[in-house]
């Protein structure tokens, strides 16, 4: 059988293939990218492309908020902040504000970079144990 568009196939294969954090990196970005595009619907008064990709964001973060460990602290704390992202997603839709986009896509940037770090550190560490074997 054969593939019609070799991108959509890679990207198909990069998500078949990725570990759990890189599939949490994806939908970081992928939540960035949806707000972006949401931004570009509401400067170009595309309400219809502001709300489909404002909708993509919020099902990114509520997918987060299902996958998240809460027995920790720290889970716990994640998910204060992604339900509290979700609202703010929903007020920026309902408001149509861009800066409210803005403030949601910021908190979005710093949890992947931190998660970057994360799985730079892992590999890291799988490698210097590795190395040790």
């Amino acid at each position: 059988m054969a593939m019609k568009n070799p991108y959509q196939a890679y990207q198909q294969n990069s998500v078949n293939t990725a570990t759990p954090g890189e599939l949490t990196l994806m939908l970081y970005n992928g939540a960035i990218k949806f707000m972006k595009l949401a931004k570009k619907g509401m400067e170009d008064k595309d309400i219809e492309m502001k709300n489909t990709n404002l909708i993509k964001a919020q099902k990114i973060v509520q997918e987060l908020m299902v996958t998240l460990d809460t027995s920790h602290d720290v889970g716990k704390s994640m998910m204060t902040m992604y339900d509290y992202m979700n609202r703010r997603l929903i007020d920026a839709n309902l408001k149509n504000d861009p800066a409210i986009v803005d403030e949601v896509e910021v908190h979005m940037m710093e949890f992947r970079d931190a998660w970057k770090q994360v799985i730079q550190v892992n590999r890291q560490q799988a490698f210097a144990q590795g190395e040790q074997a």
